[in-house]
Order: C-alpha cells, then structure tokens, then sequence
C-alpha cells in the first residue's frame, strides 16, 4: 500500500515538472516573440535593412561594390514582364537587383546559385531631348 502511495506520488510529481517546463517554455517564447513585435513595431525598415546588408555582404564578396552609398533592393517577381529588356534577359523569379543610384550601377544577383547574372549602367531621369 505504502509503494503504490509513493509511485502515485513520483508520477504526480513528474507530471508537476512537464507542466511547470512547458509553463515557462510558453512563456520563454511569448516574451521573445512580443520583444522581436516591439522592435519591428519601432523600426518596420528593419528586416529590409538587414536584407539589404547581407546581400551587400555577399555580393560584396564576389565583386568590388560602389562605397559609401546604400542600394536599394528590387526582388524580381515576374521575369516574363522583364523579359523586352535586356538587362533582365536571365533572370529568374526570386533574383535580386541592387540599384546604385548616386554609382549609376545596377546589379542583377542569383542568391540561390549565389551568382552575379548582369552588370549594367543605371540611367536615372528624364531622358535629354
């Protein structure tokens, strides 16, 4: 009697544990998640800014890239509207550009197969007439 009485206890006890972990767990996770909301919340350029840093990094790593000026990235969605320029002949959904605006360059990038597909100027403006 008195052994059925402890191993009741011990599993009472164990089941005690699981749901205090899962508590804290559940509640880990909450505070993450509403902290990452908040600081998006803050600052909603931030995920674009930190995309834009790691593809700088990465191409940076392949080709020498324009100084002192931060691109502005343009994610192709769909090449078959591209495909009457040049510029985007190759390129596939998915492909990133980098357009240097003060460096006139353009930079057509393949993150999957991590390469550069086209290098171009980039003429801004009205055209001279």
């Amino acid at each position: 009697m008195e052994q059925e009485r402890r191993q009741g206890m011990s599993i009472g006890v164990v089941v005690l544990i699981i749901l205090f972990v899962l508590v804290v767990g559940a509640g880990g996770s909450a505070v993450y998640f509403y902290r990452q909301w908040s600081s998006l919340k803050n600052d909603p350029q931030k995920i674009a800014q930190e995309e834009v840093a790691a593809l700088v990094a990465e191409i940076g790593g392949i080709m020498f890239l324009p100084e002192g000026e931060q691109p502005t990235l343009a994610t192709v969605t769909d090449p078959s509207k591209l495909q009457d320029q040049a510029f985007f002949a190759k390129a596939k959904t998915g492909d990133k550009v980098l357009l240097y605006a003060n460096a006139q360059k353009a930079i057509l990038y393949d993150p999957r197969a991590k390469k550069i597909v086209e290098v171009a100027p980039l003429n801004i403006g009205n055209p001279q007439q």
